[in-house]
């Protein structure tokens, strides 16, 4: 990956910005990687439904499920899609809506602390071989090129157990690990 260009954007993501987005807390880093999964409808690919969640412009009538979103407002920094496409929506010094209630050792509130990443996907079924691949590299670029102090990763069901399942139980931990751990 290239280098993180000037105000938290990289280069090779397509840029959809969000409104979904606020300052950190002063002095705060983020130090945590924090997994999700999305498809919108559930478990439908490839459209641009996420896109237009993360920025306020879904049409809740498009789908019957799409009621259930009515008023809420949530962002993410980035979305690898099911064919490895890399898309940022909010820029990496901003405090991205992912997490919602949220508590990881102790610490509450993980946006304040973390960088949201959402694979499309559902958490029940496997992810693409190429979206780990885009994954271990960005993961790499944000703790080498963007000089992030990123210490921890963690799954969405983990900071907010018994609420969200997400990336779930199909996504290979080992797999990414290993895929970090090589490049190294």
């Amino acid at each position: 990956m290239s280098v993180v260009r000037g105000r938290g954007l990289l280069a090779e993501a397509r840029q959809v910005a969000s409104p979904n987005h606020d300052s950190r807390p002063p002095g705060c880093q983020p130090t945590l990687l924090l997994l999700h999964s999305i498809s919108l409808p559930r478990g439908h690919y490839g459209g641009d439904a996420v896109e237009r969640l993360f920025s306020n412009r879904l049409d809740l009538g498009e789908h019957a499920s799409f009621g259930e979103l009515a008023g809420l407002r949530v962002s993410a920094h980035f979305f690898v899609r099911r064919d490895g496409e890399l898309l940022q929506f909010v820029p990496l010094e901003r405090r991205a809506w992912h997490a919602g209630v949220s508590r990881w050792r102790g610490r509450e509130r993980c946006n304040d602390f973390s960088i949201g990443i959402e694979l499309e996907g559902v958490d029940s079924a496997p992810f693409e071989s190429v979206q780990y691949a885009r994954l271990s590299t960005l993961i790499r670029s944000l703790r080498l090129r963007a000089r992030l102090p990123l210490r921890e990763l963690a799954a969405h069901s983990e900071v907010a157990p018994g609420r969200k399942t997400d990336p779930g139980a199909r996504f290979d931990w080992a797999r990414l690990f290993s895929d970090l751990a090589r490049d190294h």
